[in-house]
């Protein structure tokens, strides 16, 4: 079977898995008809600017409009806000729905694609959804079909994010047999993307020589970069910093301290 074959049969497959039963026809976002004269970049521009003043309704008109006729961004926006409940009642199967969409009708595009960045993130949060599953709906818990989906955003697309989660599913053993070596693979893809969490991570295990060799310089220099780029509700990355710092030898630290400074001039940050 040839790549293109092989993105299809995966994609049609996701479709039909994600099919409530009894589910027929095309998508549609809630009704949503094609007769705007508007061009679908031009209708995405008049939502961002509706959504600016408050035209909540308004604006997501825009974006379905501009959604159903295959611009990726507005229908990212919108399962965004179906998500968060941002100037909609929040929905996840809406959301989850929307994300699909994207991901049925655009995800054998290239990676090099203008769009690419929000198809590979739909991939991920479908991901996130079929993890978790939704409540009182047909999206039940299938870490496997997780994985699949990590997969395909890490892989086809090298997104870090699915990178990211790709490697905790195989360190956790979730969807995918446990191999650490693979766990740290794609993690250390993410880590060099900048991916805080995959770099909290990853140094952890590098530091501790959890399932990996020991490499504590290197594991407390990611876990200082992790640290830095964490957000305050981010209490784990920092307990693994802090507990890291305490442990090392004053020799760890400041070869550590010299890695992070090569890493901020290489990334062009300094």
């Amino acid at each position: 079977m040839s790549e293109t074959s092989r993105v299809r049969a995966f994609l049609f497959a996701l479709a039909v898995a994600a099919s409530p039963v009894g589910a027929t026809g095309a998508f549609a976002f809630d009704g949503q008809t094609t007769t705007d004269p508007r061009s679908p970049l031009d209708a995405f521009r008049a939502g961002g600017r509706a959504l600016r003043d408050g035209r909540t309704e308004e604006a997501v008109s825009s974006l379905q409009y501009a959604a159903s006729n295959g611009h990726a961004a507005s229908a990212w926006k919108l399962g965004r806000m179906y998500m968060a409940g941002d100037g909609v009642a929040q929905n996840d199967l809406k959301a989850f729905e929307t994300f699909r969409r994207i991901t049925i009708e655009r995800g054998d595009e290239s990676p090099n694609s203008p769009d690419a960045q929000f198809i590979s993130a739909a991939f991920v949060t479908m991901g996130n959804y079929w993890l978790e599953g939704i409540p009182n709906t047909y999206v039940r818990a299938n870490p496997q079909r997780a994985f699949e989906l990590y997969f395909y955003a890490a892989s086809t697309f090298g997104d870090a994010d699915g990178q990211f989660r790709l490697g905790r599913l195989f360190l956790e053993g979730q969807g995918t047999p446990r191999d650490p070596r693979q766990a740290a693979r794609w993690l250390s893809l993410a880590a060099g993307k900048s991916h805080y969490k995959a770099q909290a991570v990853l140094g952890h295990m590098l530091f501790a020589g959890r399932d990996v060799p020991r490499q504590a310089p290197r594991g407390l220099m990611f876990l200082t970069l992790a640290k830095e780029a964490a957000s305050e509700t981010d209490t784990w990355v920092t307990e693994m910093y802090e507990e890291a710092m305490r442990t090392a030898s004053d020799d760890e630290r400041g070869v550590a301290l010299r890695m992070v400074e090569a890493w901020l001039k290489t990334s062009g940050r300094r």
